[in-house]
């Protein structure tokens, strides 16, 4: 099992490569989430909205970014967790997540993280607290 117990600033935790945004994915997330804004998951309401097609919810790829913690909630939990929407993402997109560890306080390790489509530009950009318990 993976620690944070001795990472050191500059460290990044390991990528995570989510599957091609699917369709199916935007409609599970419409239901899960309550948000059925159609531009998420009909072509013809993205189209008339003046996108070049259905777009992810910005929260299904906030939500995601909070996987790259996953194997370490044993050692601690997500205290803050802040972002900023750079670019759109489209279905079939293929999205990285990296997070690398920026400053320590105390039991805070605070990481910048990003989300970044297949053609290296950063969707999401920001940071997450992660609270070690002691």
């Amino acid at each position: 099992m993976s620690s944070l117990t001795n990472i050191k600033i500059g460290s990044s935790l390991e990528t995570v490569q989510l599957p091609p945004v699917s369709r199916m994915d935007l409609i599970k997330y419409s239901g899960a989430s309550g948000d059925y804004n159609p531009i998420h998951t009909i072509d013809v309401e993205a189209h008339k909205a003046g996108l070049p097609g259905v777009i992810a919810h910005g929260m299904w790829t906030m939500g995601n970014l909070a996987k790259l913690f996953t194997p370490f909630y044993q050692e601690g939990f997500i205290k803050t967790y802040s972002i900023r929407f750079r670019n759109m993402v489209f279905l079939e997109d293929v999205i990285t997540l990296k997070a690398t560890l920026k400053r320590i306080e105390e039991n805070d390790l605070v990481f910048d993280v990003a989300a970044v489509n297949q053609h290296d530009k950063n969707v999401i950009k920001g940071n997450v607290i992660f609270q070690k318990y002691e």
